[in-house]
């Protein structure tokens, strides 16, 4: 099939060491020997062998634009799978654009967001699952995200879905060649038989399900909710993880009257941290307004620090605080330990039983042990780099989850003793629901709804 030629610019449109003009499709090489003049008058780039670099310069006509290194790749030994060509530069965005509207005005296409990307998995180099991990390698926030983006890159996702649609497929396969020939192969004692594949499949699937949430924190980071009663610490917190002063500390309660969101790094986790207005019953509007968005965000945190001054008595907004977190993933920080303390770890617990740790912000103390708990709480303990598929996408998660309803469907065909064709359906449901993972049954529209996420040039 004839593809027409795309070219974009690879590289960040700002002034830097060395830019990328990146050029696909069947006419790449005879484009780029229009405008293309080797130092030493050498043969046309066409004629070159795949994988080798040229130096020498891109004209238009008559007009020199730039000293470059050209970059052969012929098809299929190619991101795209076809003919493909890239053209080093100087990192100038001037240049850049110069080059660009050269290679177009030679007979390439501007091309679209991600359609690099796109059209290496429409030719079948990559799946789906490869390319939107091409797309989470670029916007990866830390280390985690990254190994979990490239491990999808590598396949990882591909192959487990693969070896579950496998088994899959096989079964509908066995019933419908039953079906049409019962005199010779019997399904006799069948169902039993099914049913045992099923459930290892759908346990499968779990596995894969089950990550589903961590990979998303991995991917975007733990959205982090800082809580407590004005003058608690919750500011003095948000300074020490961050390593500078971002939020205003004073003795005066009250003092953050709006949410303040920042992003770290904490142990290799992305921590999207929100320190709130103080909790509590309060006249004042501006005030009052801060601590309704406070439990707003409350509902929708991943994890909540629970900032309690321990030098201070626990009062009634204490406890209309902790009975906020009683169902909620939350750590218990007794701040100020530094002072004598009034609040004990019994009396806290006898409200709300989550972890505690004894902090305080002024001798630095507990940040060490907070980090761990996390770690624990999330991760189930240390972090570490393994072969684990993770799924950090919702639309792959919501595929596994209609593929697991559809296996359950045929647990319950089983169950009621239904005819064989029933379990064939909803087998092939489940089998078209794992295919939409992959990209092997999925529409046009999905398809370009996925790539036009994707940056320029990639």
């Amino acid at each position: 099939m004839k593809t027409d030629t795309i070219a974009a610019i690879a590289t960040a449109m700002s002034p830097s060491g060395i830019g990328i003009i990146r050029l696909s499709g069947e006419e790449a090489f005879s484009i780029v020997d229009k405008i293309y003049r080797s130092k030493s008058g050498n043969k046309k780039l066409s004629e070159c062998e795949s994988h080798t670099i040229h130096y020498g310069y891109i004209y238009d006509g008559d007009t020199l634009i730039d000293e470059v290194m050209v970059l052969l790749m012929k098809a299929p030994r190619s991101y795209t799978t076809e003919d493909t060509v890239e053209i080093d530069c100087h990192g100038g965005v001037f240049v850049m654009k110069r080059i660009l509207e050269t290679v177009i005005k030679y007979g390439a296409r501007p091309a679209e967001p991600g359609e690099f990307t796109k059209r290496a998995f429409l030719n079948g180099r990559i799946d789906l699952t490869q390319a939107e991990s091409v797309i989470d390698v670029i916007n990866s926030k830390n280390d985690f995200a990254l190994r979990s983006s490239t491990q999808q890159l590598r396949g990882t996702l591909k192959q487990d879905v693969k070896e579950v649609r496998d088994k899959i497929i096989h079964e509908i396969a066995f019933i419908e060649s039953a079906l049409d020939d019962p005199e010779h192969i019997s399904l006799e004692g069948y169902p039993e038989s099914l049913s045992s594949i099923v459930m290892e499949q759908i346990a499968h699937v779990d596995k894969l399900l089950a990550n589903s949430d961590n990979g998303r924190m991995l991917k975007e980071g733990i959205m982090t909710v800082i809580v407590g009663k004005p003058n608690a610490g919750k500011s003095s917190l948000l300074n020490q993880m961050m390593g500078e002063e971002r939020a205003i500390v004073t003795d005066i309660a009250g003092t953050t009257r709006d949410v303040l969101e920042e992003q770290i790094q904490l142990g290799g986790i992305t921590l999207n941290i929100v320190d709130t207005a103080g909790i509590r019953d309060t006249e004042d509007i501006v005030e009052k307004i801060g601590v309704d968005k406070a439990k707003d965000y409350l509902s929708k945190a991943d994890l909540i620090i629970y900032v309690v001054d321990s030098s201070v008595a626990l009062e009634e907004n204490d406890y209309e605080i902790m009975e906020l977190l009683q169902d909620r993933q939350a750590i218990v920080l007794l701040n100020k330990t530094d002072l004598e303390s009034v609040v004990t770890e019994e009396e806290v617990r006898n409200h709300l039983d989550k972890k505690m740790i004894a902090f305080s912000a002024k001798d630095s103390t507990g940040m060490e042990e907070l980090e761990e708990t996390i770690k624990d709480m999330f991760f189930k303990g240390e972090v570490s780099f393994n072969d684990e598929v993770i799924i950090t996408n919702i639309r792959q998660k919501n595929s596994l989850q209609e593929a697991k309803n559809s296996l359950n469907l045929v647990l319950r065909s089983i169950e009621d003793a239904m005819p064989e064709d029933f379990y064939s359906i909803d087998l092939m449901n489940a089998y078209e629901s794992l295919g939409n993972i992959i990209g092997e049954s999925v529409e046009d529209d999905l398809v370009n709804e996925i790539f036009s996420k994707f940056c320029m040039g990639k």
